[in-house]
């Protein structure tokens, strides 16, 4: 009879399991999100994801989290003025939603502790498989956050910003949203805070038939934070999800980006910019499903690493054998500006139709020599010849987007970042 004794936990591992039962009383939920509570700790208690589980393989978990922040209950966040000046702002302010919230036309706003309280978030805290380190950890700790409800046809001019800040401590919250059919509008993911901290977030999105949704997840965390997010989202008929996202913080982060192709003429457009520094590590993996005919998508990833940084881009496309005329299309670009930084890239297709425009690439370079000389010849410093050319790099990518007010915001993020690491 062989014998297998569980792993003994990690320091981490130790955290999150006395956490949990010190915090399990005070959550919210009934009977059914207990049971779901209990199962995911449980997964917990097996051990964090390391090298060996194919999905985790540059990101060991494991060894990587070395430590937990405790919940700190007097820690006092405030709401940051928006990305883009005008938009409604509902913040979770250190995991909490706040009862004076906004109105906006046809959007319908519920806080995430009521529907766990009566128990219609329950079916969703399932994680999505025995690797999925990021739904167990979240829906065993998850107190709070909004459900969205976009009715048909809303077209909204201005974006809705949901910001997600912490002052230290623990943070772990959910976004449910519904997009109406027909409906058109673009929301802002802010994950941003103070001190140390182990933050989780996991976004569930349904694009109704014919509707389209622009999704920023804009991520600007303190160097002593633990931010690992989750973004999950099922396309309707003819609809059209852009996801754009930019790690520009955080001392440990995983990224992860779930979407299926539902409806047929449903279109993905992914594109991302990871600026990296430090001694920080950053993960950015997308697994998505064309799961019918006639659906395309494009994924566009420029990254940015110097210092000892190290990231990761991991870009699964399945492609199922009903999904004919399937167009996909993923790129990853890297520069790298130091010698001891690192970025690890690994694209995967999958494919069991025989009637598909499938590719993807790769490619890591450094500052063209000849460009920095050429704009130093003209009187440019060094630093700002480098900052242009990083920012021509990475600005491609942010000007696709249409709005110009979230494109001047973004620049801004980007010209801060490179003043600091340039």
């Amino acid at each position: 009879m062989n014998i297998h004794a569980a792993p003994q936990l990690t320091p981490a591992e130790t955290a999150l399991v006395d956490a949990f039962g010190e915090r399990l009383s005070l959550l919210p939920g009934d009977g059914a999100v207990s049971v779901k509570r209990d199962n995911a700790i449980e997964q917990i208690k097996a051990g964090l994801p390391t090298r060996r589980i194919e999905s985790w393989h540059y990101t060991d978990l494991r060894r990587l989290l070395t430590s937990v922040s405790a919940f700190d209950e007097t820690a006092k966040a405030k709401a940051l003025a928006p990305l883009v000046k005008g938009s409604p702002v509902f913040a979770l302010l250190n995991g909490t939603s706040s009862d004076r919230t906004e109105s906006v036309e046809g959007v319908s706003m519920q806080r995430v502790a009521d529907k766990l309280t009566d128990g219609s978030l329950a079916p969703s805290l399932d994680p999505l498989g025995f690797d999925d380190a990021v739904g167990a950890l979240n829906a065993a700790f998850v107190a709070d956050g909004y459900f969205v409800d976009i009715a048909d046809g809303v077209a909204l001019e201005t974006p809705i910003e949901l910001q997600n800040v912490h002052a230290g401590g623990q943070t772990h919250i959910r976004l449910p949203v519904r997009v109406g059919a027909g409906a058109r509008v673009t929301i802002v993911e802010r994950q941003t805070g103070t001190g140390p901290a182990f933050v989780s977030a996991v976004s569930n999105i349904v694009v109704g038939e014919g509707a389209e949704l622009t999704w920023l997840i804009v991520q600007e965390q303190p160097d002593t934070t633990t931010y690992l997010g989750q973004f999950n989202a099922w396309i309707g008929k003819d609809a059209k999800l852009t996801v754009f996202v930019m790690n520009a913080g955080g001392k440990l982060v995983r990224q992860e980006i779930n979407v299926a192709t539902k409806g047929e003429g449903s279109t993905f457009t992914l594109r991302g910019v990871n600026l990296l520094a430090g001694d920080t590590h950053t993960d950015v993996t997308m697994v998505l499903d064309h799961a019918v005919p006639h659906t395309a998508s494009t994924e566009v990833i420029r990254n940015v690493v110097t210092g000892r940084a190290r990231g990761v881009f991991q870009g699964r496309i399945n492609v199922h054998q009903y999904a004919q005329k399937t167009d996909a299309k993923m790129a990853c670009n890297t520069l790298l500006l130091s010698d001891d930084g690192e970025f690890s890239t690994k694209p995967e297709l999958e494919i069991f139709a025989d009637d598909v425009v499938c590719g993807h690439g790769a490619t890591v370079t450094e500052i063209d020599r000849n460009h920095l000389f050429y704009l130093m010849a003209r009187g440019i410093e060094e630093k700002t010849a480098r900052g242009l050319l990083v920012k021509a790099f990475v600005a491609e990518v942010i000007e696709e987007l249409e709005d110009e007010a979230i494109v001047e915001a973004l620049e801004a993020i980007l010209d801060e970042w490179f003043a600091s690491h340039g």
